[in-house]
């Protein structure tokens, strides 16, 4: 199967496979995100042996799935391990009859899900890389997990055995608008940009659903196949999402729940208060542990640089299934057919169009000519909150600009009437006069199909349109 985009990561992945050195390789992401996907089919003529995790399962059955996968990829009985410090010693021996001068790949995903609490595992793997596969030029050890933020506390940022034994680092992203496009065109799926876009804003780019979007059909179908149909595929994504990445879920559940409200995001006390909680260090982790996952993101208001942090749900399947699925009581398989033209449906697509443009501020960038530029990313609310205004997408550029976005999203061009155009200009010098900057400020309009005809651009500097984000 064809691999699409992950250009930089294939480098990497060759880079690892042709150096002259051992390598200990950490890859992490977003679950169904297609970590594993991608490093089988890179890697595929090297790996000489690989083990995933089991989740919620005994030490002894996942001792016994390593000398399953070991007796597989050796040929022979291999006695039963003791304990994980046993399993690395009968890899070793197996490893050390290997002839080929070849780089040789020990894959092992879900990584967390082996080294569980008192189970031994983290150490045992210390020891064999720091005893026998550091001393090996033709080592490649891979290490592979969901839960981003166990990685990098316990492997990466390790202060134990494991201490800066990574040789590289890879964070797999989601498909960009522009890889969910040629993944389509890959498996012949003929949709257009806004039927594309459309589907982002509920999927995200996670290649494991778009996996299942068929032939023939359009996105409103796809979504309810998937979503509302009696065995749709994704109806019980979201327990099994968290249950998956988190020990504990409740706390990341309930931060999640409550960010989910606001369209803007909370500061950590107005989420401690929508939870009625007090920030206790296991919630406070929990909320790291969401961000660094990508479920999470933190960013600032321009006008704060400490007071200012706030956090916002930017997992796209998430913030469909709290605004349109968690609360349903009704079983209606045509569901999101019917929404189609609804109000509440209008209000969806503009509020998940402006996650879509956050997520895609590199092809912002390339459209305004400022891919090189030195940038900063923040969003502004107005002191005063009547009548109050914000701006959810600020550019401030090192060149002595700054672009204030506007995102509309509408079936049709959008007509920029000259009381809207009014409204944009004292909106601009509302967020001149609150900030005191002395910098040029561009009102930048990104809409889904462009401007109308006629439309009045007194106050507009620039534009993107979606195709700009593919």
């Amino acid at each position: 199967m064809r691999i699409i985009g992950r250009d930089a990561e294939k480098e990497m992945l060759n880079q690892c496979l042709h150096s002259k050195r051992p390598e200990f390789l950490a890859v992490y992401g977003r679950r169904r995100v297609g970590k594993t996907f991608l490093i089988r089919e890179c890697c595929s003529k090297h790996i000489v042996f690989s083990i995933s995790g089991a989740v919620n399962i005994p030490l002894k059955r996942q001792l016994n799935n390593f000398m399953e996968a070991l007796e597989e990829y050796s040929g022979m009985r291999i006695e039963p391990a003791k304990d994980w410090f046993d399993a690395f010693r009968l890899l070793r021996q197996y490893l050390k009859g290997l002839v080929s001068k070849e780089k040789k790949v020990v894959f092992i995903d879900e990584l967390p899900w082996l080294a569980t609490q008192k189970s031994g595992f983290l150490p045992a793997l210390d020891h064999f890389w720091n005893t026998y596969a550091s001393t090996r030029e033709d080592m490649l050890l891979i290490i592979c997990g969901s839960a981003t933020s166990w990685i990098i506390d316990n492997v990466i940022n390790d202060r134990g055995g494991l201490h800066n034994r990574v040789t590289k680092q890879m964070w797999i992203e989601p498909f960009s608008l522009g890889e969910c496009e040629a993944f389509y065109k890959n498996n012949e799926i003929e949709l257009n940009r806004n039927q594309i876009a459309e589907l982002y804003m509920i999927f995200g780019g996670i290649p494991y659903y778009m996996n299942y979007v068929e032939k023939g059909m359009s996105p409103e179908q796809i979504v309810d196949r998937m979503f509302f149909e009696k065995n749709a595929p994704l109806k019980n994504e979201f327990e099994n999402l968290y249950a998956a990445l988190f020990k504990n879920a409740n706390h990341h559940l309930r931060i999640i729940e409550s960010l989910g409200k606001s369209q803007s995001g909370m500061t950590q006390k107005e989420l401690w208060d929508d939870m009625g909680a007090l920030p206790g260090g296991s919630l406070v982790k929990a909320l790291n542990e969401l961000e660094l996952c990508g479920f999470v993101r933190r960013y600032r208001d321009f006008t704060k640089k400490k007071s200012g942090q706030y956090y916002q749900v930017i997992d796209f399947f998430t913030i469909f299934y709290l605004k349109h699925i968690k609360n349903r009581v009704e079983q209606d398989i045509d569901y999101w057919q019917n929404q189609s033209s609804s109000g509440s449906r209008n209000a969806w697509n503009g509020f998940a169009f402006e996650r879509l443009c956050a997520a895609h501020i590199k092809q912002i960038k390339q459209k305004l000519g400022i891919a090189g530029v030195t940038t900063e990313i923040s969003a502004w609310r107005s002191k005063y909150p009547t009548p109050g205004v914000q701006i959810d997408l600020v550019i401030n550029r090192n060149d002595g600009i700054i672009n204030l976005c506007e995102m509309k999203y509408t079936g049709k061009p959008f007509k920029l009437d000259a009381a809207y155009d009014l409204a944009l200009m004292q909106k601009r010098e509302t967020f001149r006069e609150e900030t005191a900057t002395k910098k040029a400020l561009h009102i930048t309009m990104t809409t889904s199909n462009g401007l109308a005809a006629g439309s009045y651009l007194g106050t507009v500097q620039t534009q993107v349109i979606l195709d700009d984000l593919f």
